[in-house]
């Protein structure tokens, strides 16, 4: 029986570490609070060349790559990707794909991803084929931890970069919301879109309540205005919330099953995904098919430096999360980060793979 590794460059060594980044204050949602974050990097080699994939959760995923996913993936062929991501979910059958299985499979498939774009000499958003050469994006941010001028002050530096909509938290005290909601709508004018998000917060005729108020500041986004496993309630929301609100949810995905679900139900007008959660490049690229297949636009949930290059594939697409935690993260920890202009974002197809260089220095500081 021929080896697949005999197809191409087989896969020689694959290595993970955790990196946990502290906050530049602390932050606040509708359901959690956090002062730092860890960042999983994965390293796959092949033939002298190393691609680097990463993820954002538990620094227990990068143990998890290195004593599970390591030696199903070592020995294939480092350009057939989809090889080592079947390979892998067979692998966690009985650890249980959702949650850190999930995130380090992703980790390791955008690994496998970046090396095939620096093997073939193109960025991984020439490698996919590319519908648009650029994304937009919108400012995600004003933590419920934020004071209001804090916030404001985030909103406005972003409207002046020239983004389509900023986004910010609610949840944490629903009788505040309404007034934290019109003082980002004071300082971003009417030139910019705003978003909220409850990440789960509120219960359903809560949420449809605070929808209304909500509109009357021109918001347009409500995402996660009640837990995104609640699917009748999202789906009540959709055909509840005023005109010109759109409801969005699906960031805690996991695979293609959840997306499915999610879009059978009607529940969002818009469908989130997260390469670094739903096993990677190859499991947005199905997330990507499935929105399509129900008419829905996809935005992707946070990791820009990523993100940016599969939404550069997608016909049909929402603005692309620009989150303050993982934009300091990832312009901290890699060299080649992408930057705003105009309100979008774009790879640099000179770069080959994810255009992404560690910066061993500085990530040195946050090895966990």
């Amino acid at each position: 029986m021929t080896s697949i590794a005999a197809t191409g460059a087989a896969v020689e060594r694959v290595t993970a570490r955790a990196f946990t980044v502290p906050t530049d204050a602390p932050e606040r949602d509708g359901t959690a609070a956090w002062d730092s974050t860890t960042l999983v990097l994965a390293e796959v080699e092949a033939e002298g060349v190393v691609g680097i994939g990463y993820a954002y959760g538990e620094a227990v995923a990068a143990e998890l790559i290195r004593s599970k996913l390591a030696d199903v993936v070592s020995g294939l062929d480092a350009t057939a990707v989809p090889a080592a991501w079947w390979a892998m979910r067979r692998e966690v059958r009985n650890a249980g794909l959702p949650g850190v299985c999930a995130t380090a499979i992703s980790a390791v498939d955008i690994a496998l991803w970046d090396l095939k774009g620096r093997l073939l000499g193109r960025s991984l958003a020439q490698l996919l084929g590319m519908a648009r050469e650029r994304v937009p994006v919108y400012g995600s941010g004003g933590f419920t931890s934020y004071s209001d001028e804090r916030l404001q002050e985030q909103f406005a530096a972003w409207a002046r970069e020239g983004v389509t909509a900023c986004k910010m938290k609610v949840g944490t005290e629903p009788g505040r919301d309404p007034e934290r909601v019109a003082a980002a709508r004071a300082v971003l004018g009417g030139g910019v879109e705003l978003y909220v998000d409850a990440n789960g917060a509120y219960e359903r005729k809560q949420a449809i309540e605070l929808a209304e108020v909500f509109r009357q500041q021109e918001v347009t986004w409500f995402e996660e205005p009640v837990s995104s496993d609640d699917l009748e309630g999202l789906r009540l929301l959709r055909d509840r919330a005023p005109a010109g609100m759109r409801i969005a949810a699906g960031e805690y995905g996991y695979d293609s099953w959840y997306f499915r679900r999610m879009l059978q139900a009607g529940a969002v007008d818009v469908l989130q995904a997260d390469a670094t959660r739903c096993l990677g490049v190859s499991g947005f690229l199905q997330a990507i098919a499935l929105a399509d297949a129900f008419g829905v636009p996809i935005s992707a949930h946070t990791a820009p430096s990523l993100h940016m290059h599969v939404c550069c594939t997608a016909g049909h697409i929402a603005p692309l999360e620009w989150f303050h935690d993982h934009v300091r993260i990832e312009g901290e920890l890699f060299n080649g980060a992408p930057r705003i202009e105009e309100g979008t974002i774009g790879p640099d197809l000179e770069r080959p793979g994810l255009g992404l260089e560690l910066n061993a220095e500085r990530a040195e500081r946050y090895a966990a």
